[in-house]
């Protein structure tokens, strides 16, 4: 039997680091409570939380932390893809063990010019030494940075084969186009999630099962509001309402700027520090992100009532 499948809004969560820049966990898991507070599940590990500047050690530490403080594992898409297949099995069935409804799993984005072959050949792989039931992966597709595209035709190989597990589908290709021949496949029950909400209406229309997005980290319950609406005689305007708080994000570099916006409304600086290579981002740019802010009327409700 097919298990229940994500749908709505869900959160790349960003990671807090200390001054040691190990991470935070105090802080990660008051901003997880409070993004669930807000309506939106929990894509952690994603582009957005820095995953690829974090070891598997610690992910699953974070994780494990996570489901002890109470957060539902039925809320939690742990991103799981590594380059390697044995972390990526590691990681995954840390996941699945502790509960996880999904994983959001990247190919093996090193190397390049990699055939649909090799990517399945890596897919199966993973699945098989997983060799777990409830096991549902969703797959990543974010060829503007992996540079490893997920081709219509590797997709529908994959839930061909193993359609129980290979679940759904993130499309960050930010080509509307692209999402739209995912869905032209018509695989049954396969969710098929935009990675921003600016495609959302789109997305849903198209018979879609909601977004993955950066700025739901921070506008979540707007995001909800048009998922949830999305039929509605003001969802085009909804719509238009959170594009343009996506629109000041995408000004600035987007995980420094989620971060500064945290720090920001929380009162709480230690949110403004990532992970070299990245860099925060100027004083002159925290200014004038707030400015964009609070012009757009702009606020994370109730953001310390958790702790």
């Amino acid at each position: 039997m097919i298990k229940e499948r994500f749908s709505g809004v869900l959160a790349p969560v960003v990671t807090p680091f200390k001054k040691d820049l190990s991470p935070d966990t105090d802080r990660f898991l008051h901003l997880c409570q409070w993004i669930v507070s807000q309506k939106a599940n929990l894509a952690i590990f994603g582009t957005n939380s820095e995953a690829n500047s974090l070891s598997v050690k610690e992910k699953i530490e974070l994780l494990e932390q996570l489901i002890s403080s109470g957060v539902s594992g039925d809320s939690l898409m742990p991103g799981t893809g590594c380059c390697s297949i044995s972390e990526t099995v590691e990681l995954t069935k840390s996941a699945v063990s502790l509960g996880c409804r999904g994983v959001l799993m990247l190919p093996p984005f090193y190397y390049k010019g990699i055939t649909d072959e090799g990517l399945f050949a890596y897919f199966s792989e993973v699945i098989t030494r997983v060799n777990d039931n409830d096991l549902s992966i969703y797959l990543y597709h974010i060829p503007p940075i992996s540079q490893i595209p997920l081709s219509s035709s590797l997709v529908n190989r994959l839930v061909s084969e193993y359609s129980e597990i290979v679940a759904g589908i993130k499309d960050s290709s930010g080509d509307w186009n692209q999402t739209e021949s995912f869905h032209k496949l018509n695989l049954p029950n396969f969710r098929i999630f935009c990675g921003s909400e600016s495609f959302l209406l789109k997305n849903m229309q198209a018979g879609g099962a909601g977004c993955i997005s950066a700025t739901a980290n921070v506008n979540s319950l707007a995001i909800n509001e048009l998922f949830t609406n999305w039929t509605h005689t003001d969802a085009e305007f909804q719509q238009i309402k959170v594009d343009n708080i996506r629109n000041i994000f995408q000004r600035y570099p987007m995980i420094p700027a989620l971060k500064e916006a945290i720090a920001l409304y929380s009162g709480d600086k230690e949110w403004s520090r990532v992970r070299a290579p990245l860099i925060p981002i100027s004083k002159d740019q925290s200014e004038a992100l707030k400015n964009e802010l609070e012009a757009a009327d702009f606020g994370m409700d109730k953001l310390f009532e958790l702790q």
